[in-house]
């Protein structure tokens, strides 16, 4: 405070005249003289700001100078070492076989799962009569299609999914979208025709899965209509 810089005066022992404390030339500057002074507490921040950026600059500069001496070395080791162009073979190998397996177990994962779904279809069964099985088809085929309008990129069928949320609920969507579009080949009466109006009119990610689905249920009859079936009882609601 002021009262402690006015008691931090003293009077010097030998000439008696009064002394200002350490910080005091500062004070008895001159205006003229105070204009390109620094500030008593640290440069000011356009100082600080340069600093800072001459550190980062130095930083990058350092960084991008260590990755190219990197990328040099490696280069001179791989050319110039039979051993280590050996190793990073045997790694690309066996990088290219994890992949490969993991690739393989995703998709036996996937199959695995519409293969417990179409179980669950057929446990649940399926309506005789030809008002209910209308009316089921209609519901199930309408529920196909606003799955699968929920996504215009689906992933194929056979590419590994990661294990994001996004992925894990575009995977389910897209199982679910094909085990409706399943479940209403089971009620109608020509299953192959209809396949040829789902064949234009489903994307071809959900196609697949809905392939697997039919090549395990055995039971599906996919052949073509046979005269004398009215395909009139059944519209085809939403496939048009």
């Amino acid at each position: 405070s002021a009262l402690n810089a006015i008691s931090s005066y003293n009077h010097s022992p030998d000439d008696g005249v009064l002394q200002f404390p350490r910080a005091a030339p500062y004070l008895l500057q001159s205006p003229a003289s105070c204009e390109h002074t620094l500030p008593l507490f640290g440069p000011p921040k356009t100082v600080r700001m340069v600093q800072t950026s001459t550190v980062v600059t130095a930083s990058v500069a350092t960084v991008a100078a260590a990755v190219v001496g990197y990328a040099v070395f490696f280069d001179y080791r791989r050319r110039s070492q039979a051993d280590f162009r050996r190793t990073l073979r045997r790694n690309e190998r066996r990088q290219a076989r994890a992949e490969k397996e993991e690739a393989e177990e995703s998709t036996r994962r996937q199959r695995d799962a519409i293969k417990a779904r179409v179980d669950e279809a057929k446990e649940e069964g399926f309506p005789a009569g030809v008002e209910e099985r209308e009316a089921y088809f209609n519901e199930q085929v309408m529920s196909g299609e606003m799955l699968s309008s929920d996504r215009t990129d689906w992933p194929p069928f056979s590419q590994p999914q990661r294990c994001s949320d996004t992925d894990a609920s575009t995977a389910t969507k897209s199982v679910e979208s094909a085990l409706a579009f399943y479940k209403g080949l089971k009620v109608y009466p020509a299953p192959g025709d209809l396949i040829k109006i789902y064949d234009s009119t489903v994307p071809k990610p959900i196609l697949d899965i809905l392939a697997e689905m039919i090549a395990y249920d055995s039971t599906l009859d996919i052949r073509t209509r046979s005269p004398g079936i009215n395909l009139g009882d059944i519209p085809n609601v939403g496939l048009d």
